[in-house]
């Protein structure tokens, strides 16, 4: 025999459960606006039937149903588009990382311009011109010593801003990396906090949100790969349980340690510190390479992870910190550094140590005014070493005397430049369009024998001065839009996993207000039915059994 009382319970609980989902539809409303919160909702699950299936089972005609509870609440989030948006975030931040250090780059260069290498040369070369048609003018060589000096402070300015640029990488990609330790103590606090709630059943959907928002963050600096591990206990089986948090290479592969195990960047409530080794001066120039270390391994966890493989191809994770590393520079298996910056700062040093030897060795057979100063160099020779030579380039003490300034390829009978031979000013202005994979250059009344000033490296071995410097700009200037263009469909397409994200675990107010009328009816009705119940009671307790009154 049923209670009597049944349907007074059926009703209460119909009334707490859509209480439960009006609070939790509240809960909802309260947090629209929270970054990274996922909406929640109440799972409505039937109480066990009267009465069960025994051997003492009253005589009914069937099951009846003892209403209905909240069997737990979830958040509402697709697990894949997570996937999706982590993937797109993490090659969004490597073409920022990248299109920002290129676009620095840009600016530095300045090309084409009024101001850049280029034109600070062309006028050189053109001023040299001037002279050749009017050797003996005082005013002509002075502007071409002024000219001189403003292409070697072109030079230093370029190789100074690059090297400034460089070093804030090497901050930035410090602090970035204390990013990522900062957001792996993070996750790991989170795990802790989850894995003692989840055993006892219930489900800590808010920290499940903060734990998500902190690895999209990672995912951006550095491409990780989520690894759930259930907390067992009473734990219910939709509990996503504890994160770690590995590493994968750039093909996707985890990284591994010496025995094959993954590196984990987060292992429950572990946090393994990631860090680069001390630093060394990997280029030569007295400088360590980073404020923290020498960029050709990671450690984490007590284990090294090498940024190249043994082809010298780039396999860290990508992400923000593969794009500052590739544009600060690293070493590979043969400690030969590479590197947006890097390269561009060896580029210019080859080129200011080709231009000063190529120029000094045509100069020097040259012969100034009044004397002769065959031999006399225009740069300083000593500074034209590499690496170093466009930071070190400078002008030679012995042209302050203008006259020196080698602009005859003869001499008269006095022992004397020839009166208006201006033939070797016409030879350094055509310094620039010397083909350099030449063994011997003829040039007016001399040569040069270009195996004579230096090996291949450093000198530049091929095309011509000109040739070189815009075939550098021009790879810098479709590097840089390429950069950028991938950084904007990168965008692109995270805002349209993100869209798509948001459309499923985001708080529309719309629904949320019709939820709250659905709930807020539910329980009026379950309330009514109280009412009813009760005044069905009343007449079976004081009505029945009074006769004739």
């Amino acid at each position: 025999m049923r209670s009597t009382f049944h349907g007074l319970e059926t009703a209460k609980r119909g009334m707490y459960t859509q209480q439960s989902a009006l609070y939790v539809t509240g809960h909802n409303i309260a947090n629209a606006n929270t970054p990274g919160y996922s909406r929640q909702r109440v799972n409505f699950a039937q109480t066990e039937p009267y009465p069960p299936a025994s051997m003492n089972r009253p005589q009914i005609p069937g099951q009846m149903g003892t209403g209905v509870k909240a069997d737990s609440i979830e958040r509402v989030r697709e697990g894949f588009l997570d996937i999706q948006y982590r993937g797109e975030n993490n090659k969004l931040g490597y073409w920022e990382a990248r299109a920002d250090a290129l676009k620095k780059m840009e600016d530095i260069m300045n090309e084409p311009s009024d101001s850049g290498l280029a034109k600070t040369m062309d006028q050189f070369w053109q001023a040299l011109q001037d002279l050749s048609v009017n050797p003996e003018n005082e005013g002509a060589r002075s502007v071409v010593r002024q000219r001189g000096l403003a292409v070697v402070e072109t030079f230093h300015y370029l190789h100074d801003s690059l090297s400034q640029i460089k070093k804030d990488l090497g901050n930035e990609i410090g602090v970035t990396i204390t990013e990522i330790n900062s957001l792996a103590q993070q996750i790991s606090k989170i795990n802790q906090q989850i894995s003692e709630i989840e055993p006892h059943g219930y489900l800590p959907n808010d920290l499940y949100d903060e734990r998500d928002r902190l690895i999209d963050e990672l995912s951006k600096l550095v491409n990780v790969q989520v690894e759930k591990v259930p907390n067992g206990g009473n734990a219910l089986k939709i509990a996503e349980g504890t994160y770690n948090v590995y590493l994968v290479d750039s093909n996707g592969n985890p990284i591994v340690d010496g025995s094959g195990n993954k590196i984990y960047l987060v292992q429950g409530s572990l946090a393994n510190s990631f860090s680069l080794p001390n630093g060394q001066d990997i280029d030569g120039d007295g400088i360590k390479e980073t404020p923290t270390g020498d960029i050709d391994s990671v450690q984490l966890g007590g284990n090294s992870i090498s940024i190249t493989s043994a082809t010298n191809q780039v396999i860290f994770p990508s992400g923000k910190l593969r794009g500052l590393m590739e544009s600060f520079g690293y070493v590979d298996s043969s400690n030969s550094v590479h590197g947006i910056y890097p390269d561009m700062i060896s580029n210019l040093d080859n080129l200011a140590y080709t231009f000063g030897k190529v120029f000094n060795a045509i100069h020097k057979q040259g012969y100034g005014l009044n004397s002769n100063t065959n031999g006399v160099e225009f740069f300083d020779d000593t500074t034209l070493n590499v690496p170093g030579a466009a930071k070190n380039i400078k002008l030679s003490s012995a042209i302050d005397d203008l006259s020196k300034i080698a602009a005859s390829t003869k001499l008269n009978a006095s022992g004397i430049s020839e009166s208006g031979n201006g033939s070797n000013a016409l030879n350094l202005a055509n310094v620039g369009q010397i083909l350099l994979s030449s063994g011997t250059v003829n040039l007016i009344d001399i040569s040069i024998d270009l195996t004579t000033l230096g090996s291949t490296p450093p000198r530049l071995a091929s095309g011509t001065i000109k040739s070189n410097y815009e075939g550098w700009i021009g790879k810098l200037g479709v590097d840089g839009q390429q950069a950028e263009r991938l950084k904007n469909n990168s965008e692109v397409l995270r805002q349209s996993v993100e869209e798509r994200r948001q459309s499923v675990s985001s708080v529309s107010l719309d629904e949320e207000m019709t939820n709250m009328i659905k709930f807020q009816h539910a329980y009026n009705a379950a309330a009514r039915q109280i009412t009813v119940i009760d005044e069905m009671l009343d007449k079976i307790i004081n009505g029945m059994g009074i006769v004739g009154r």
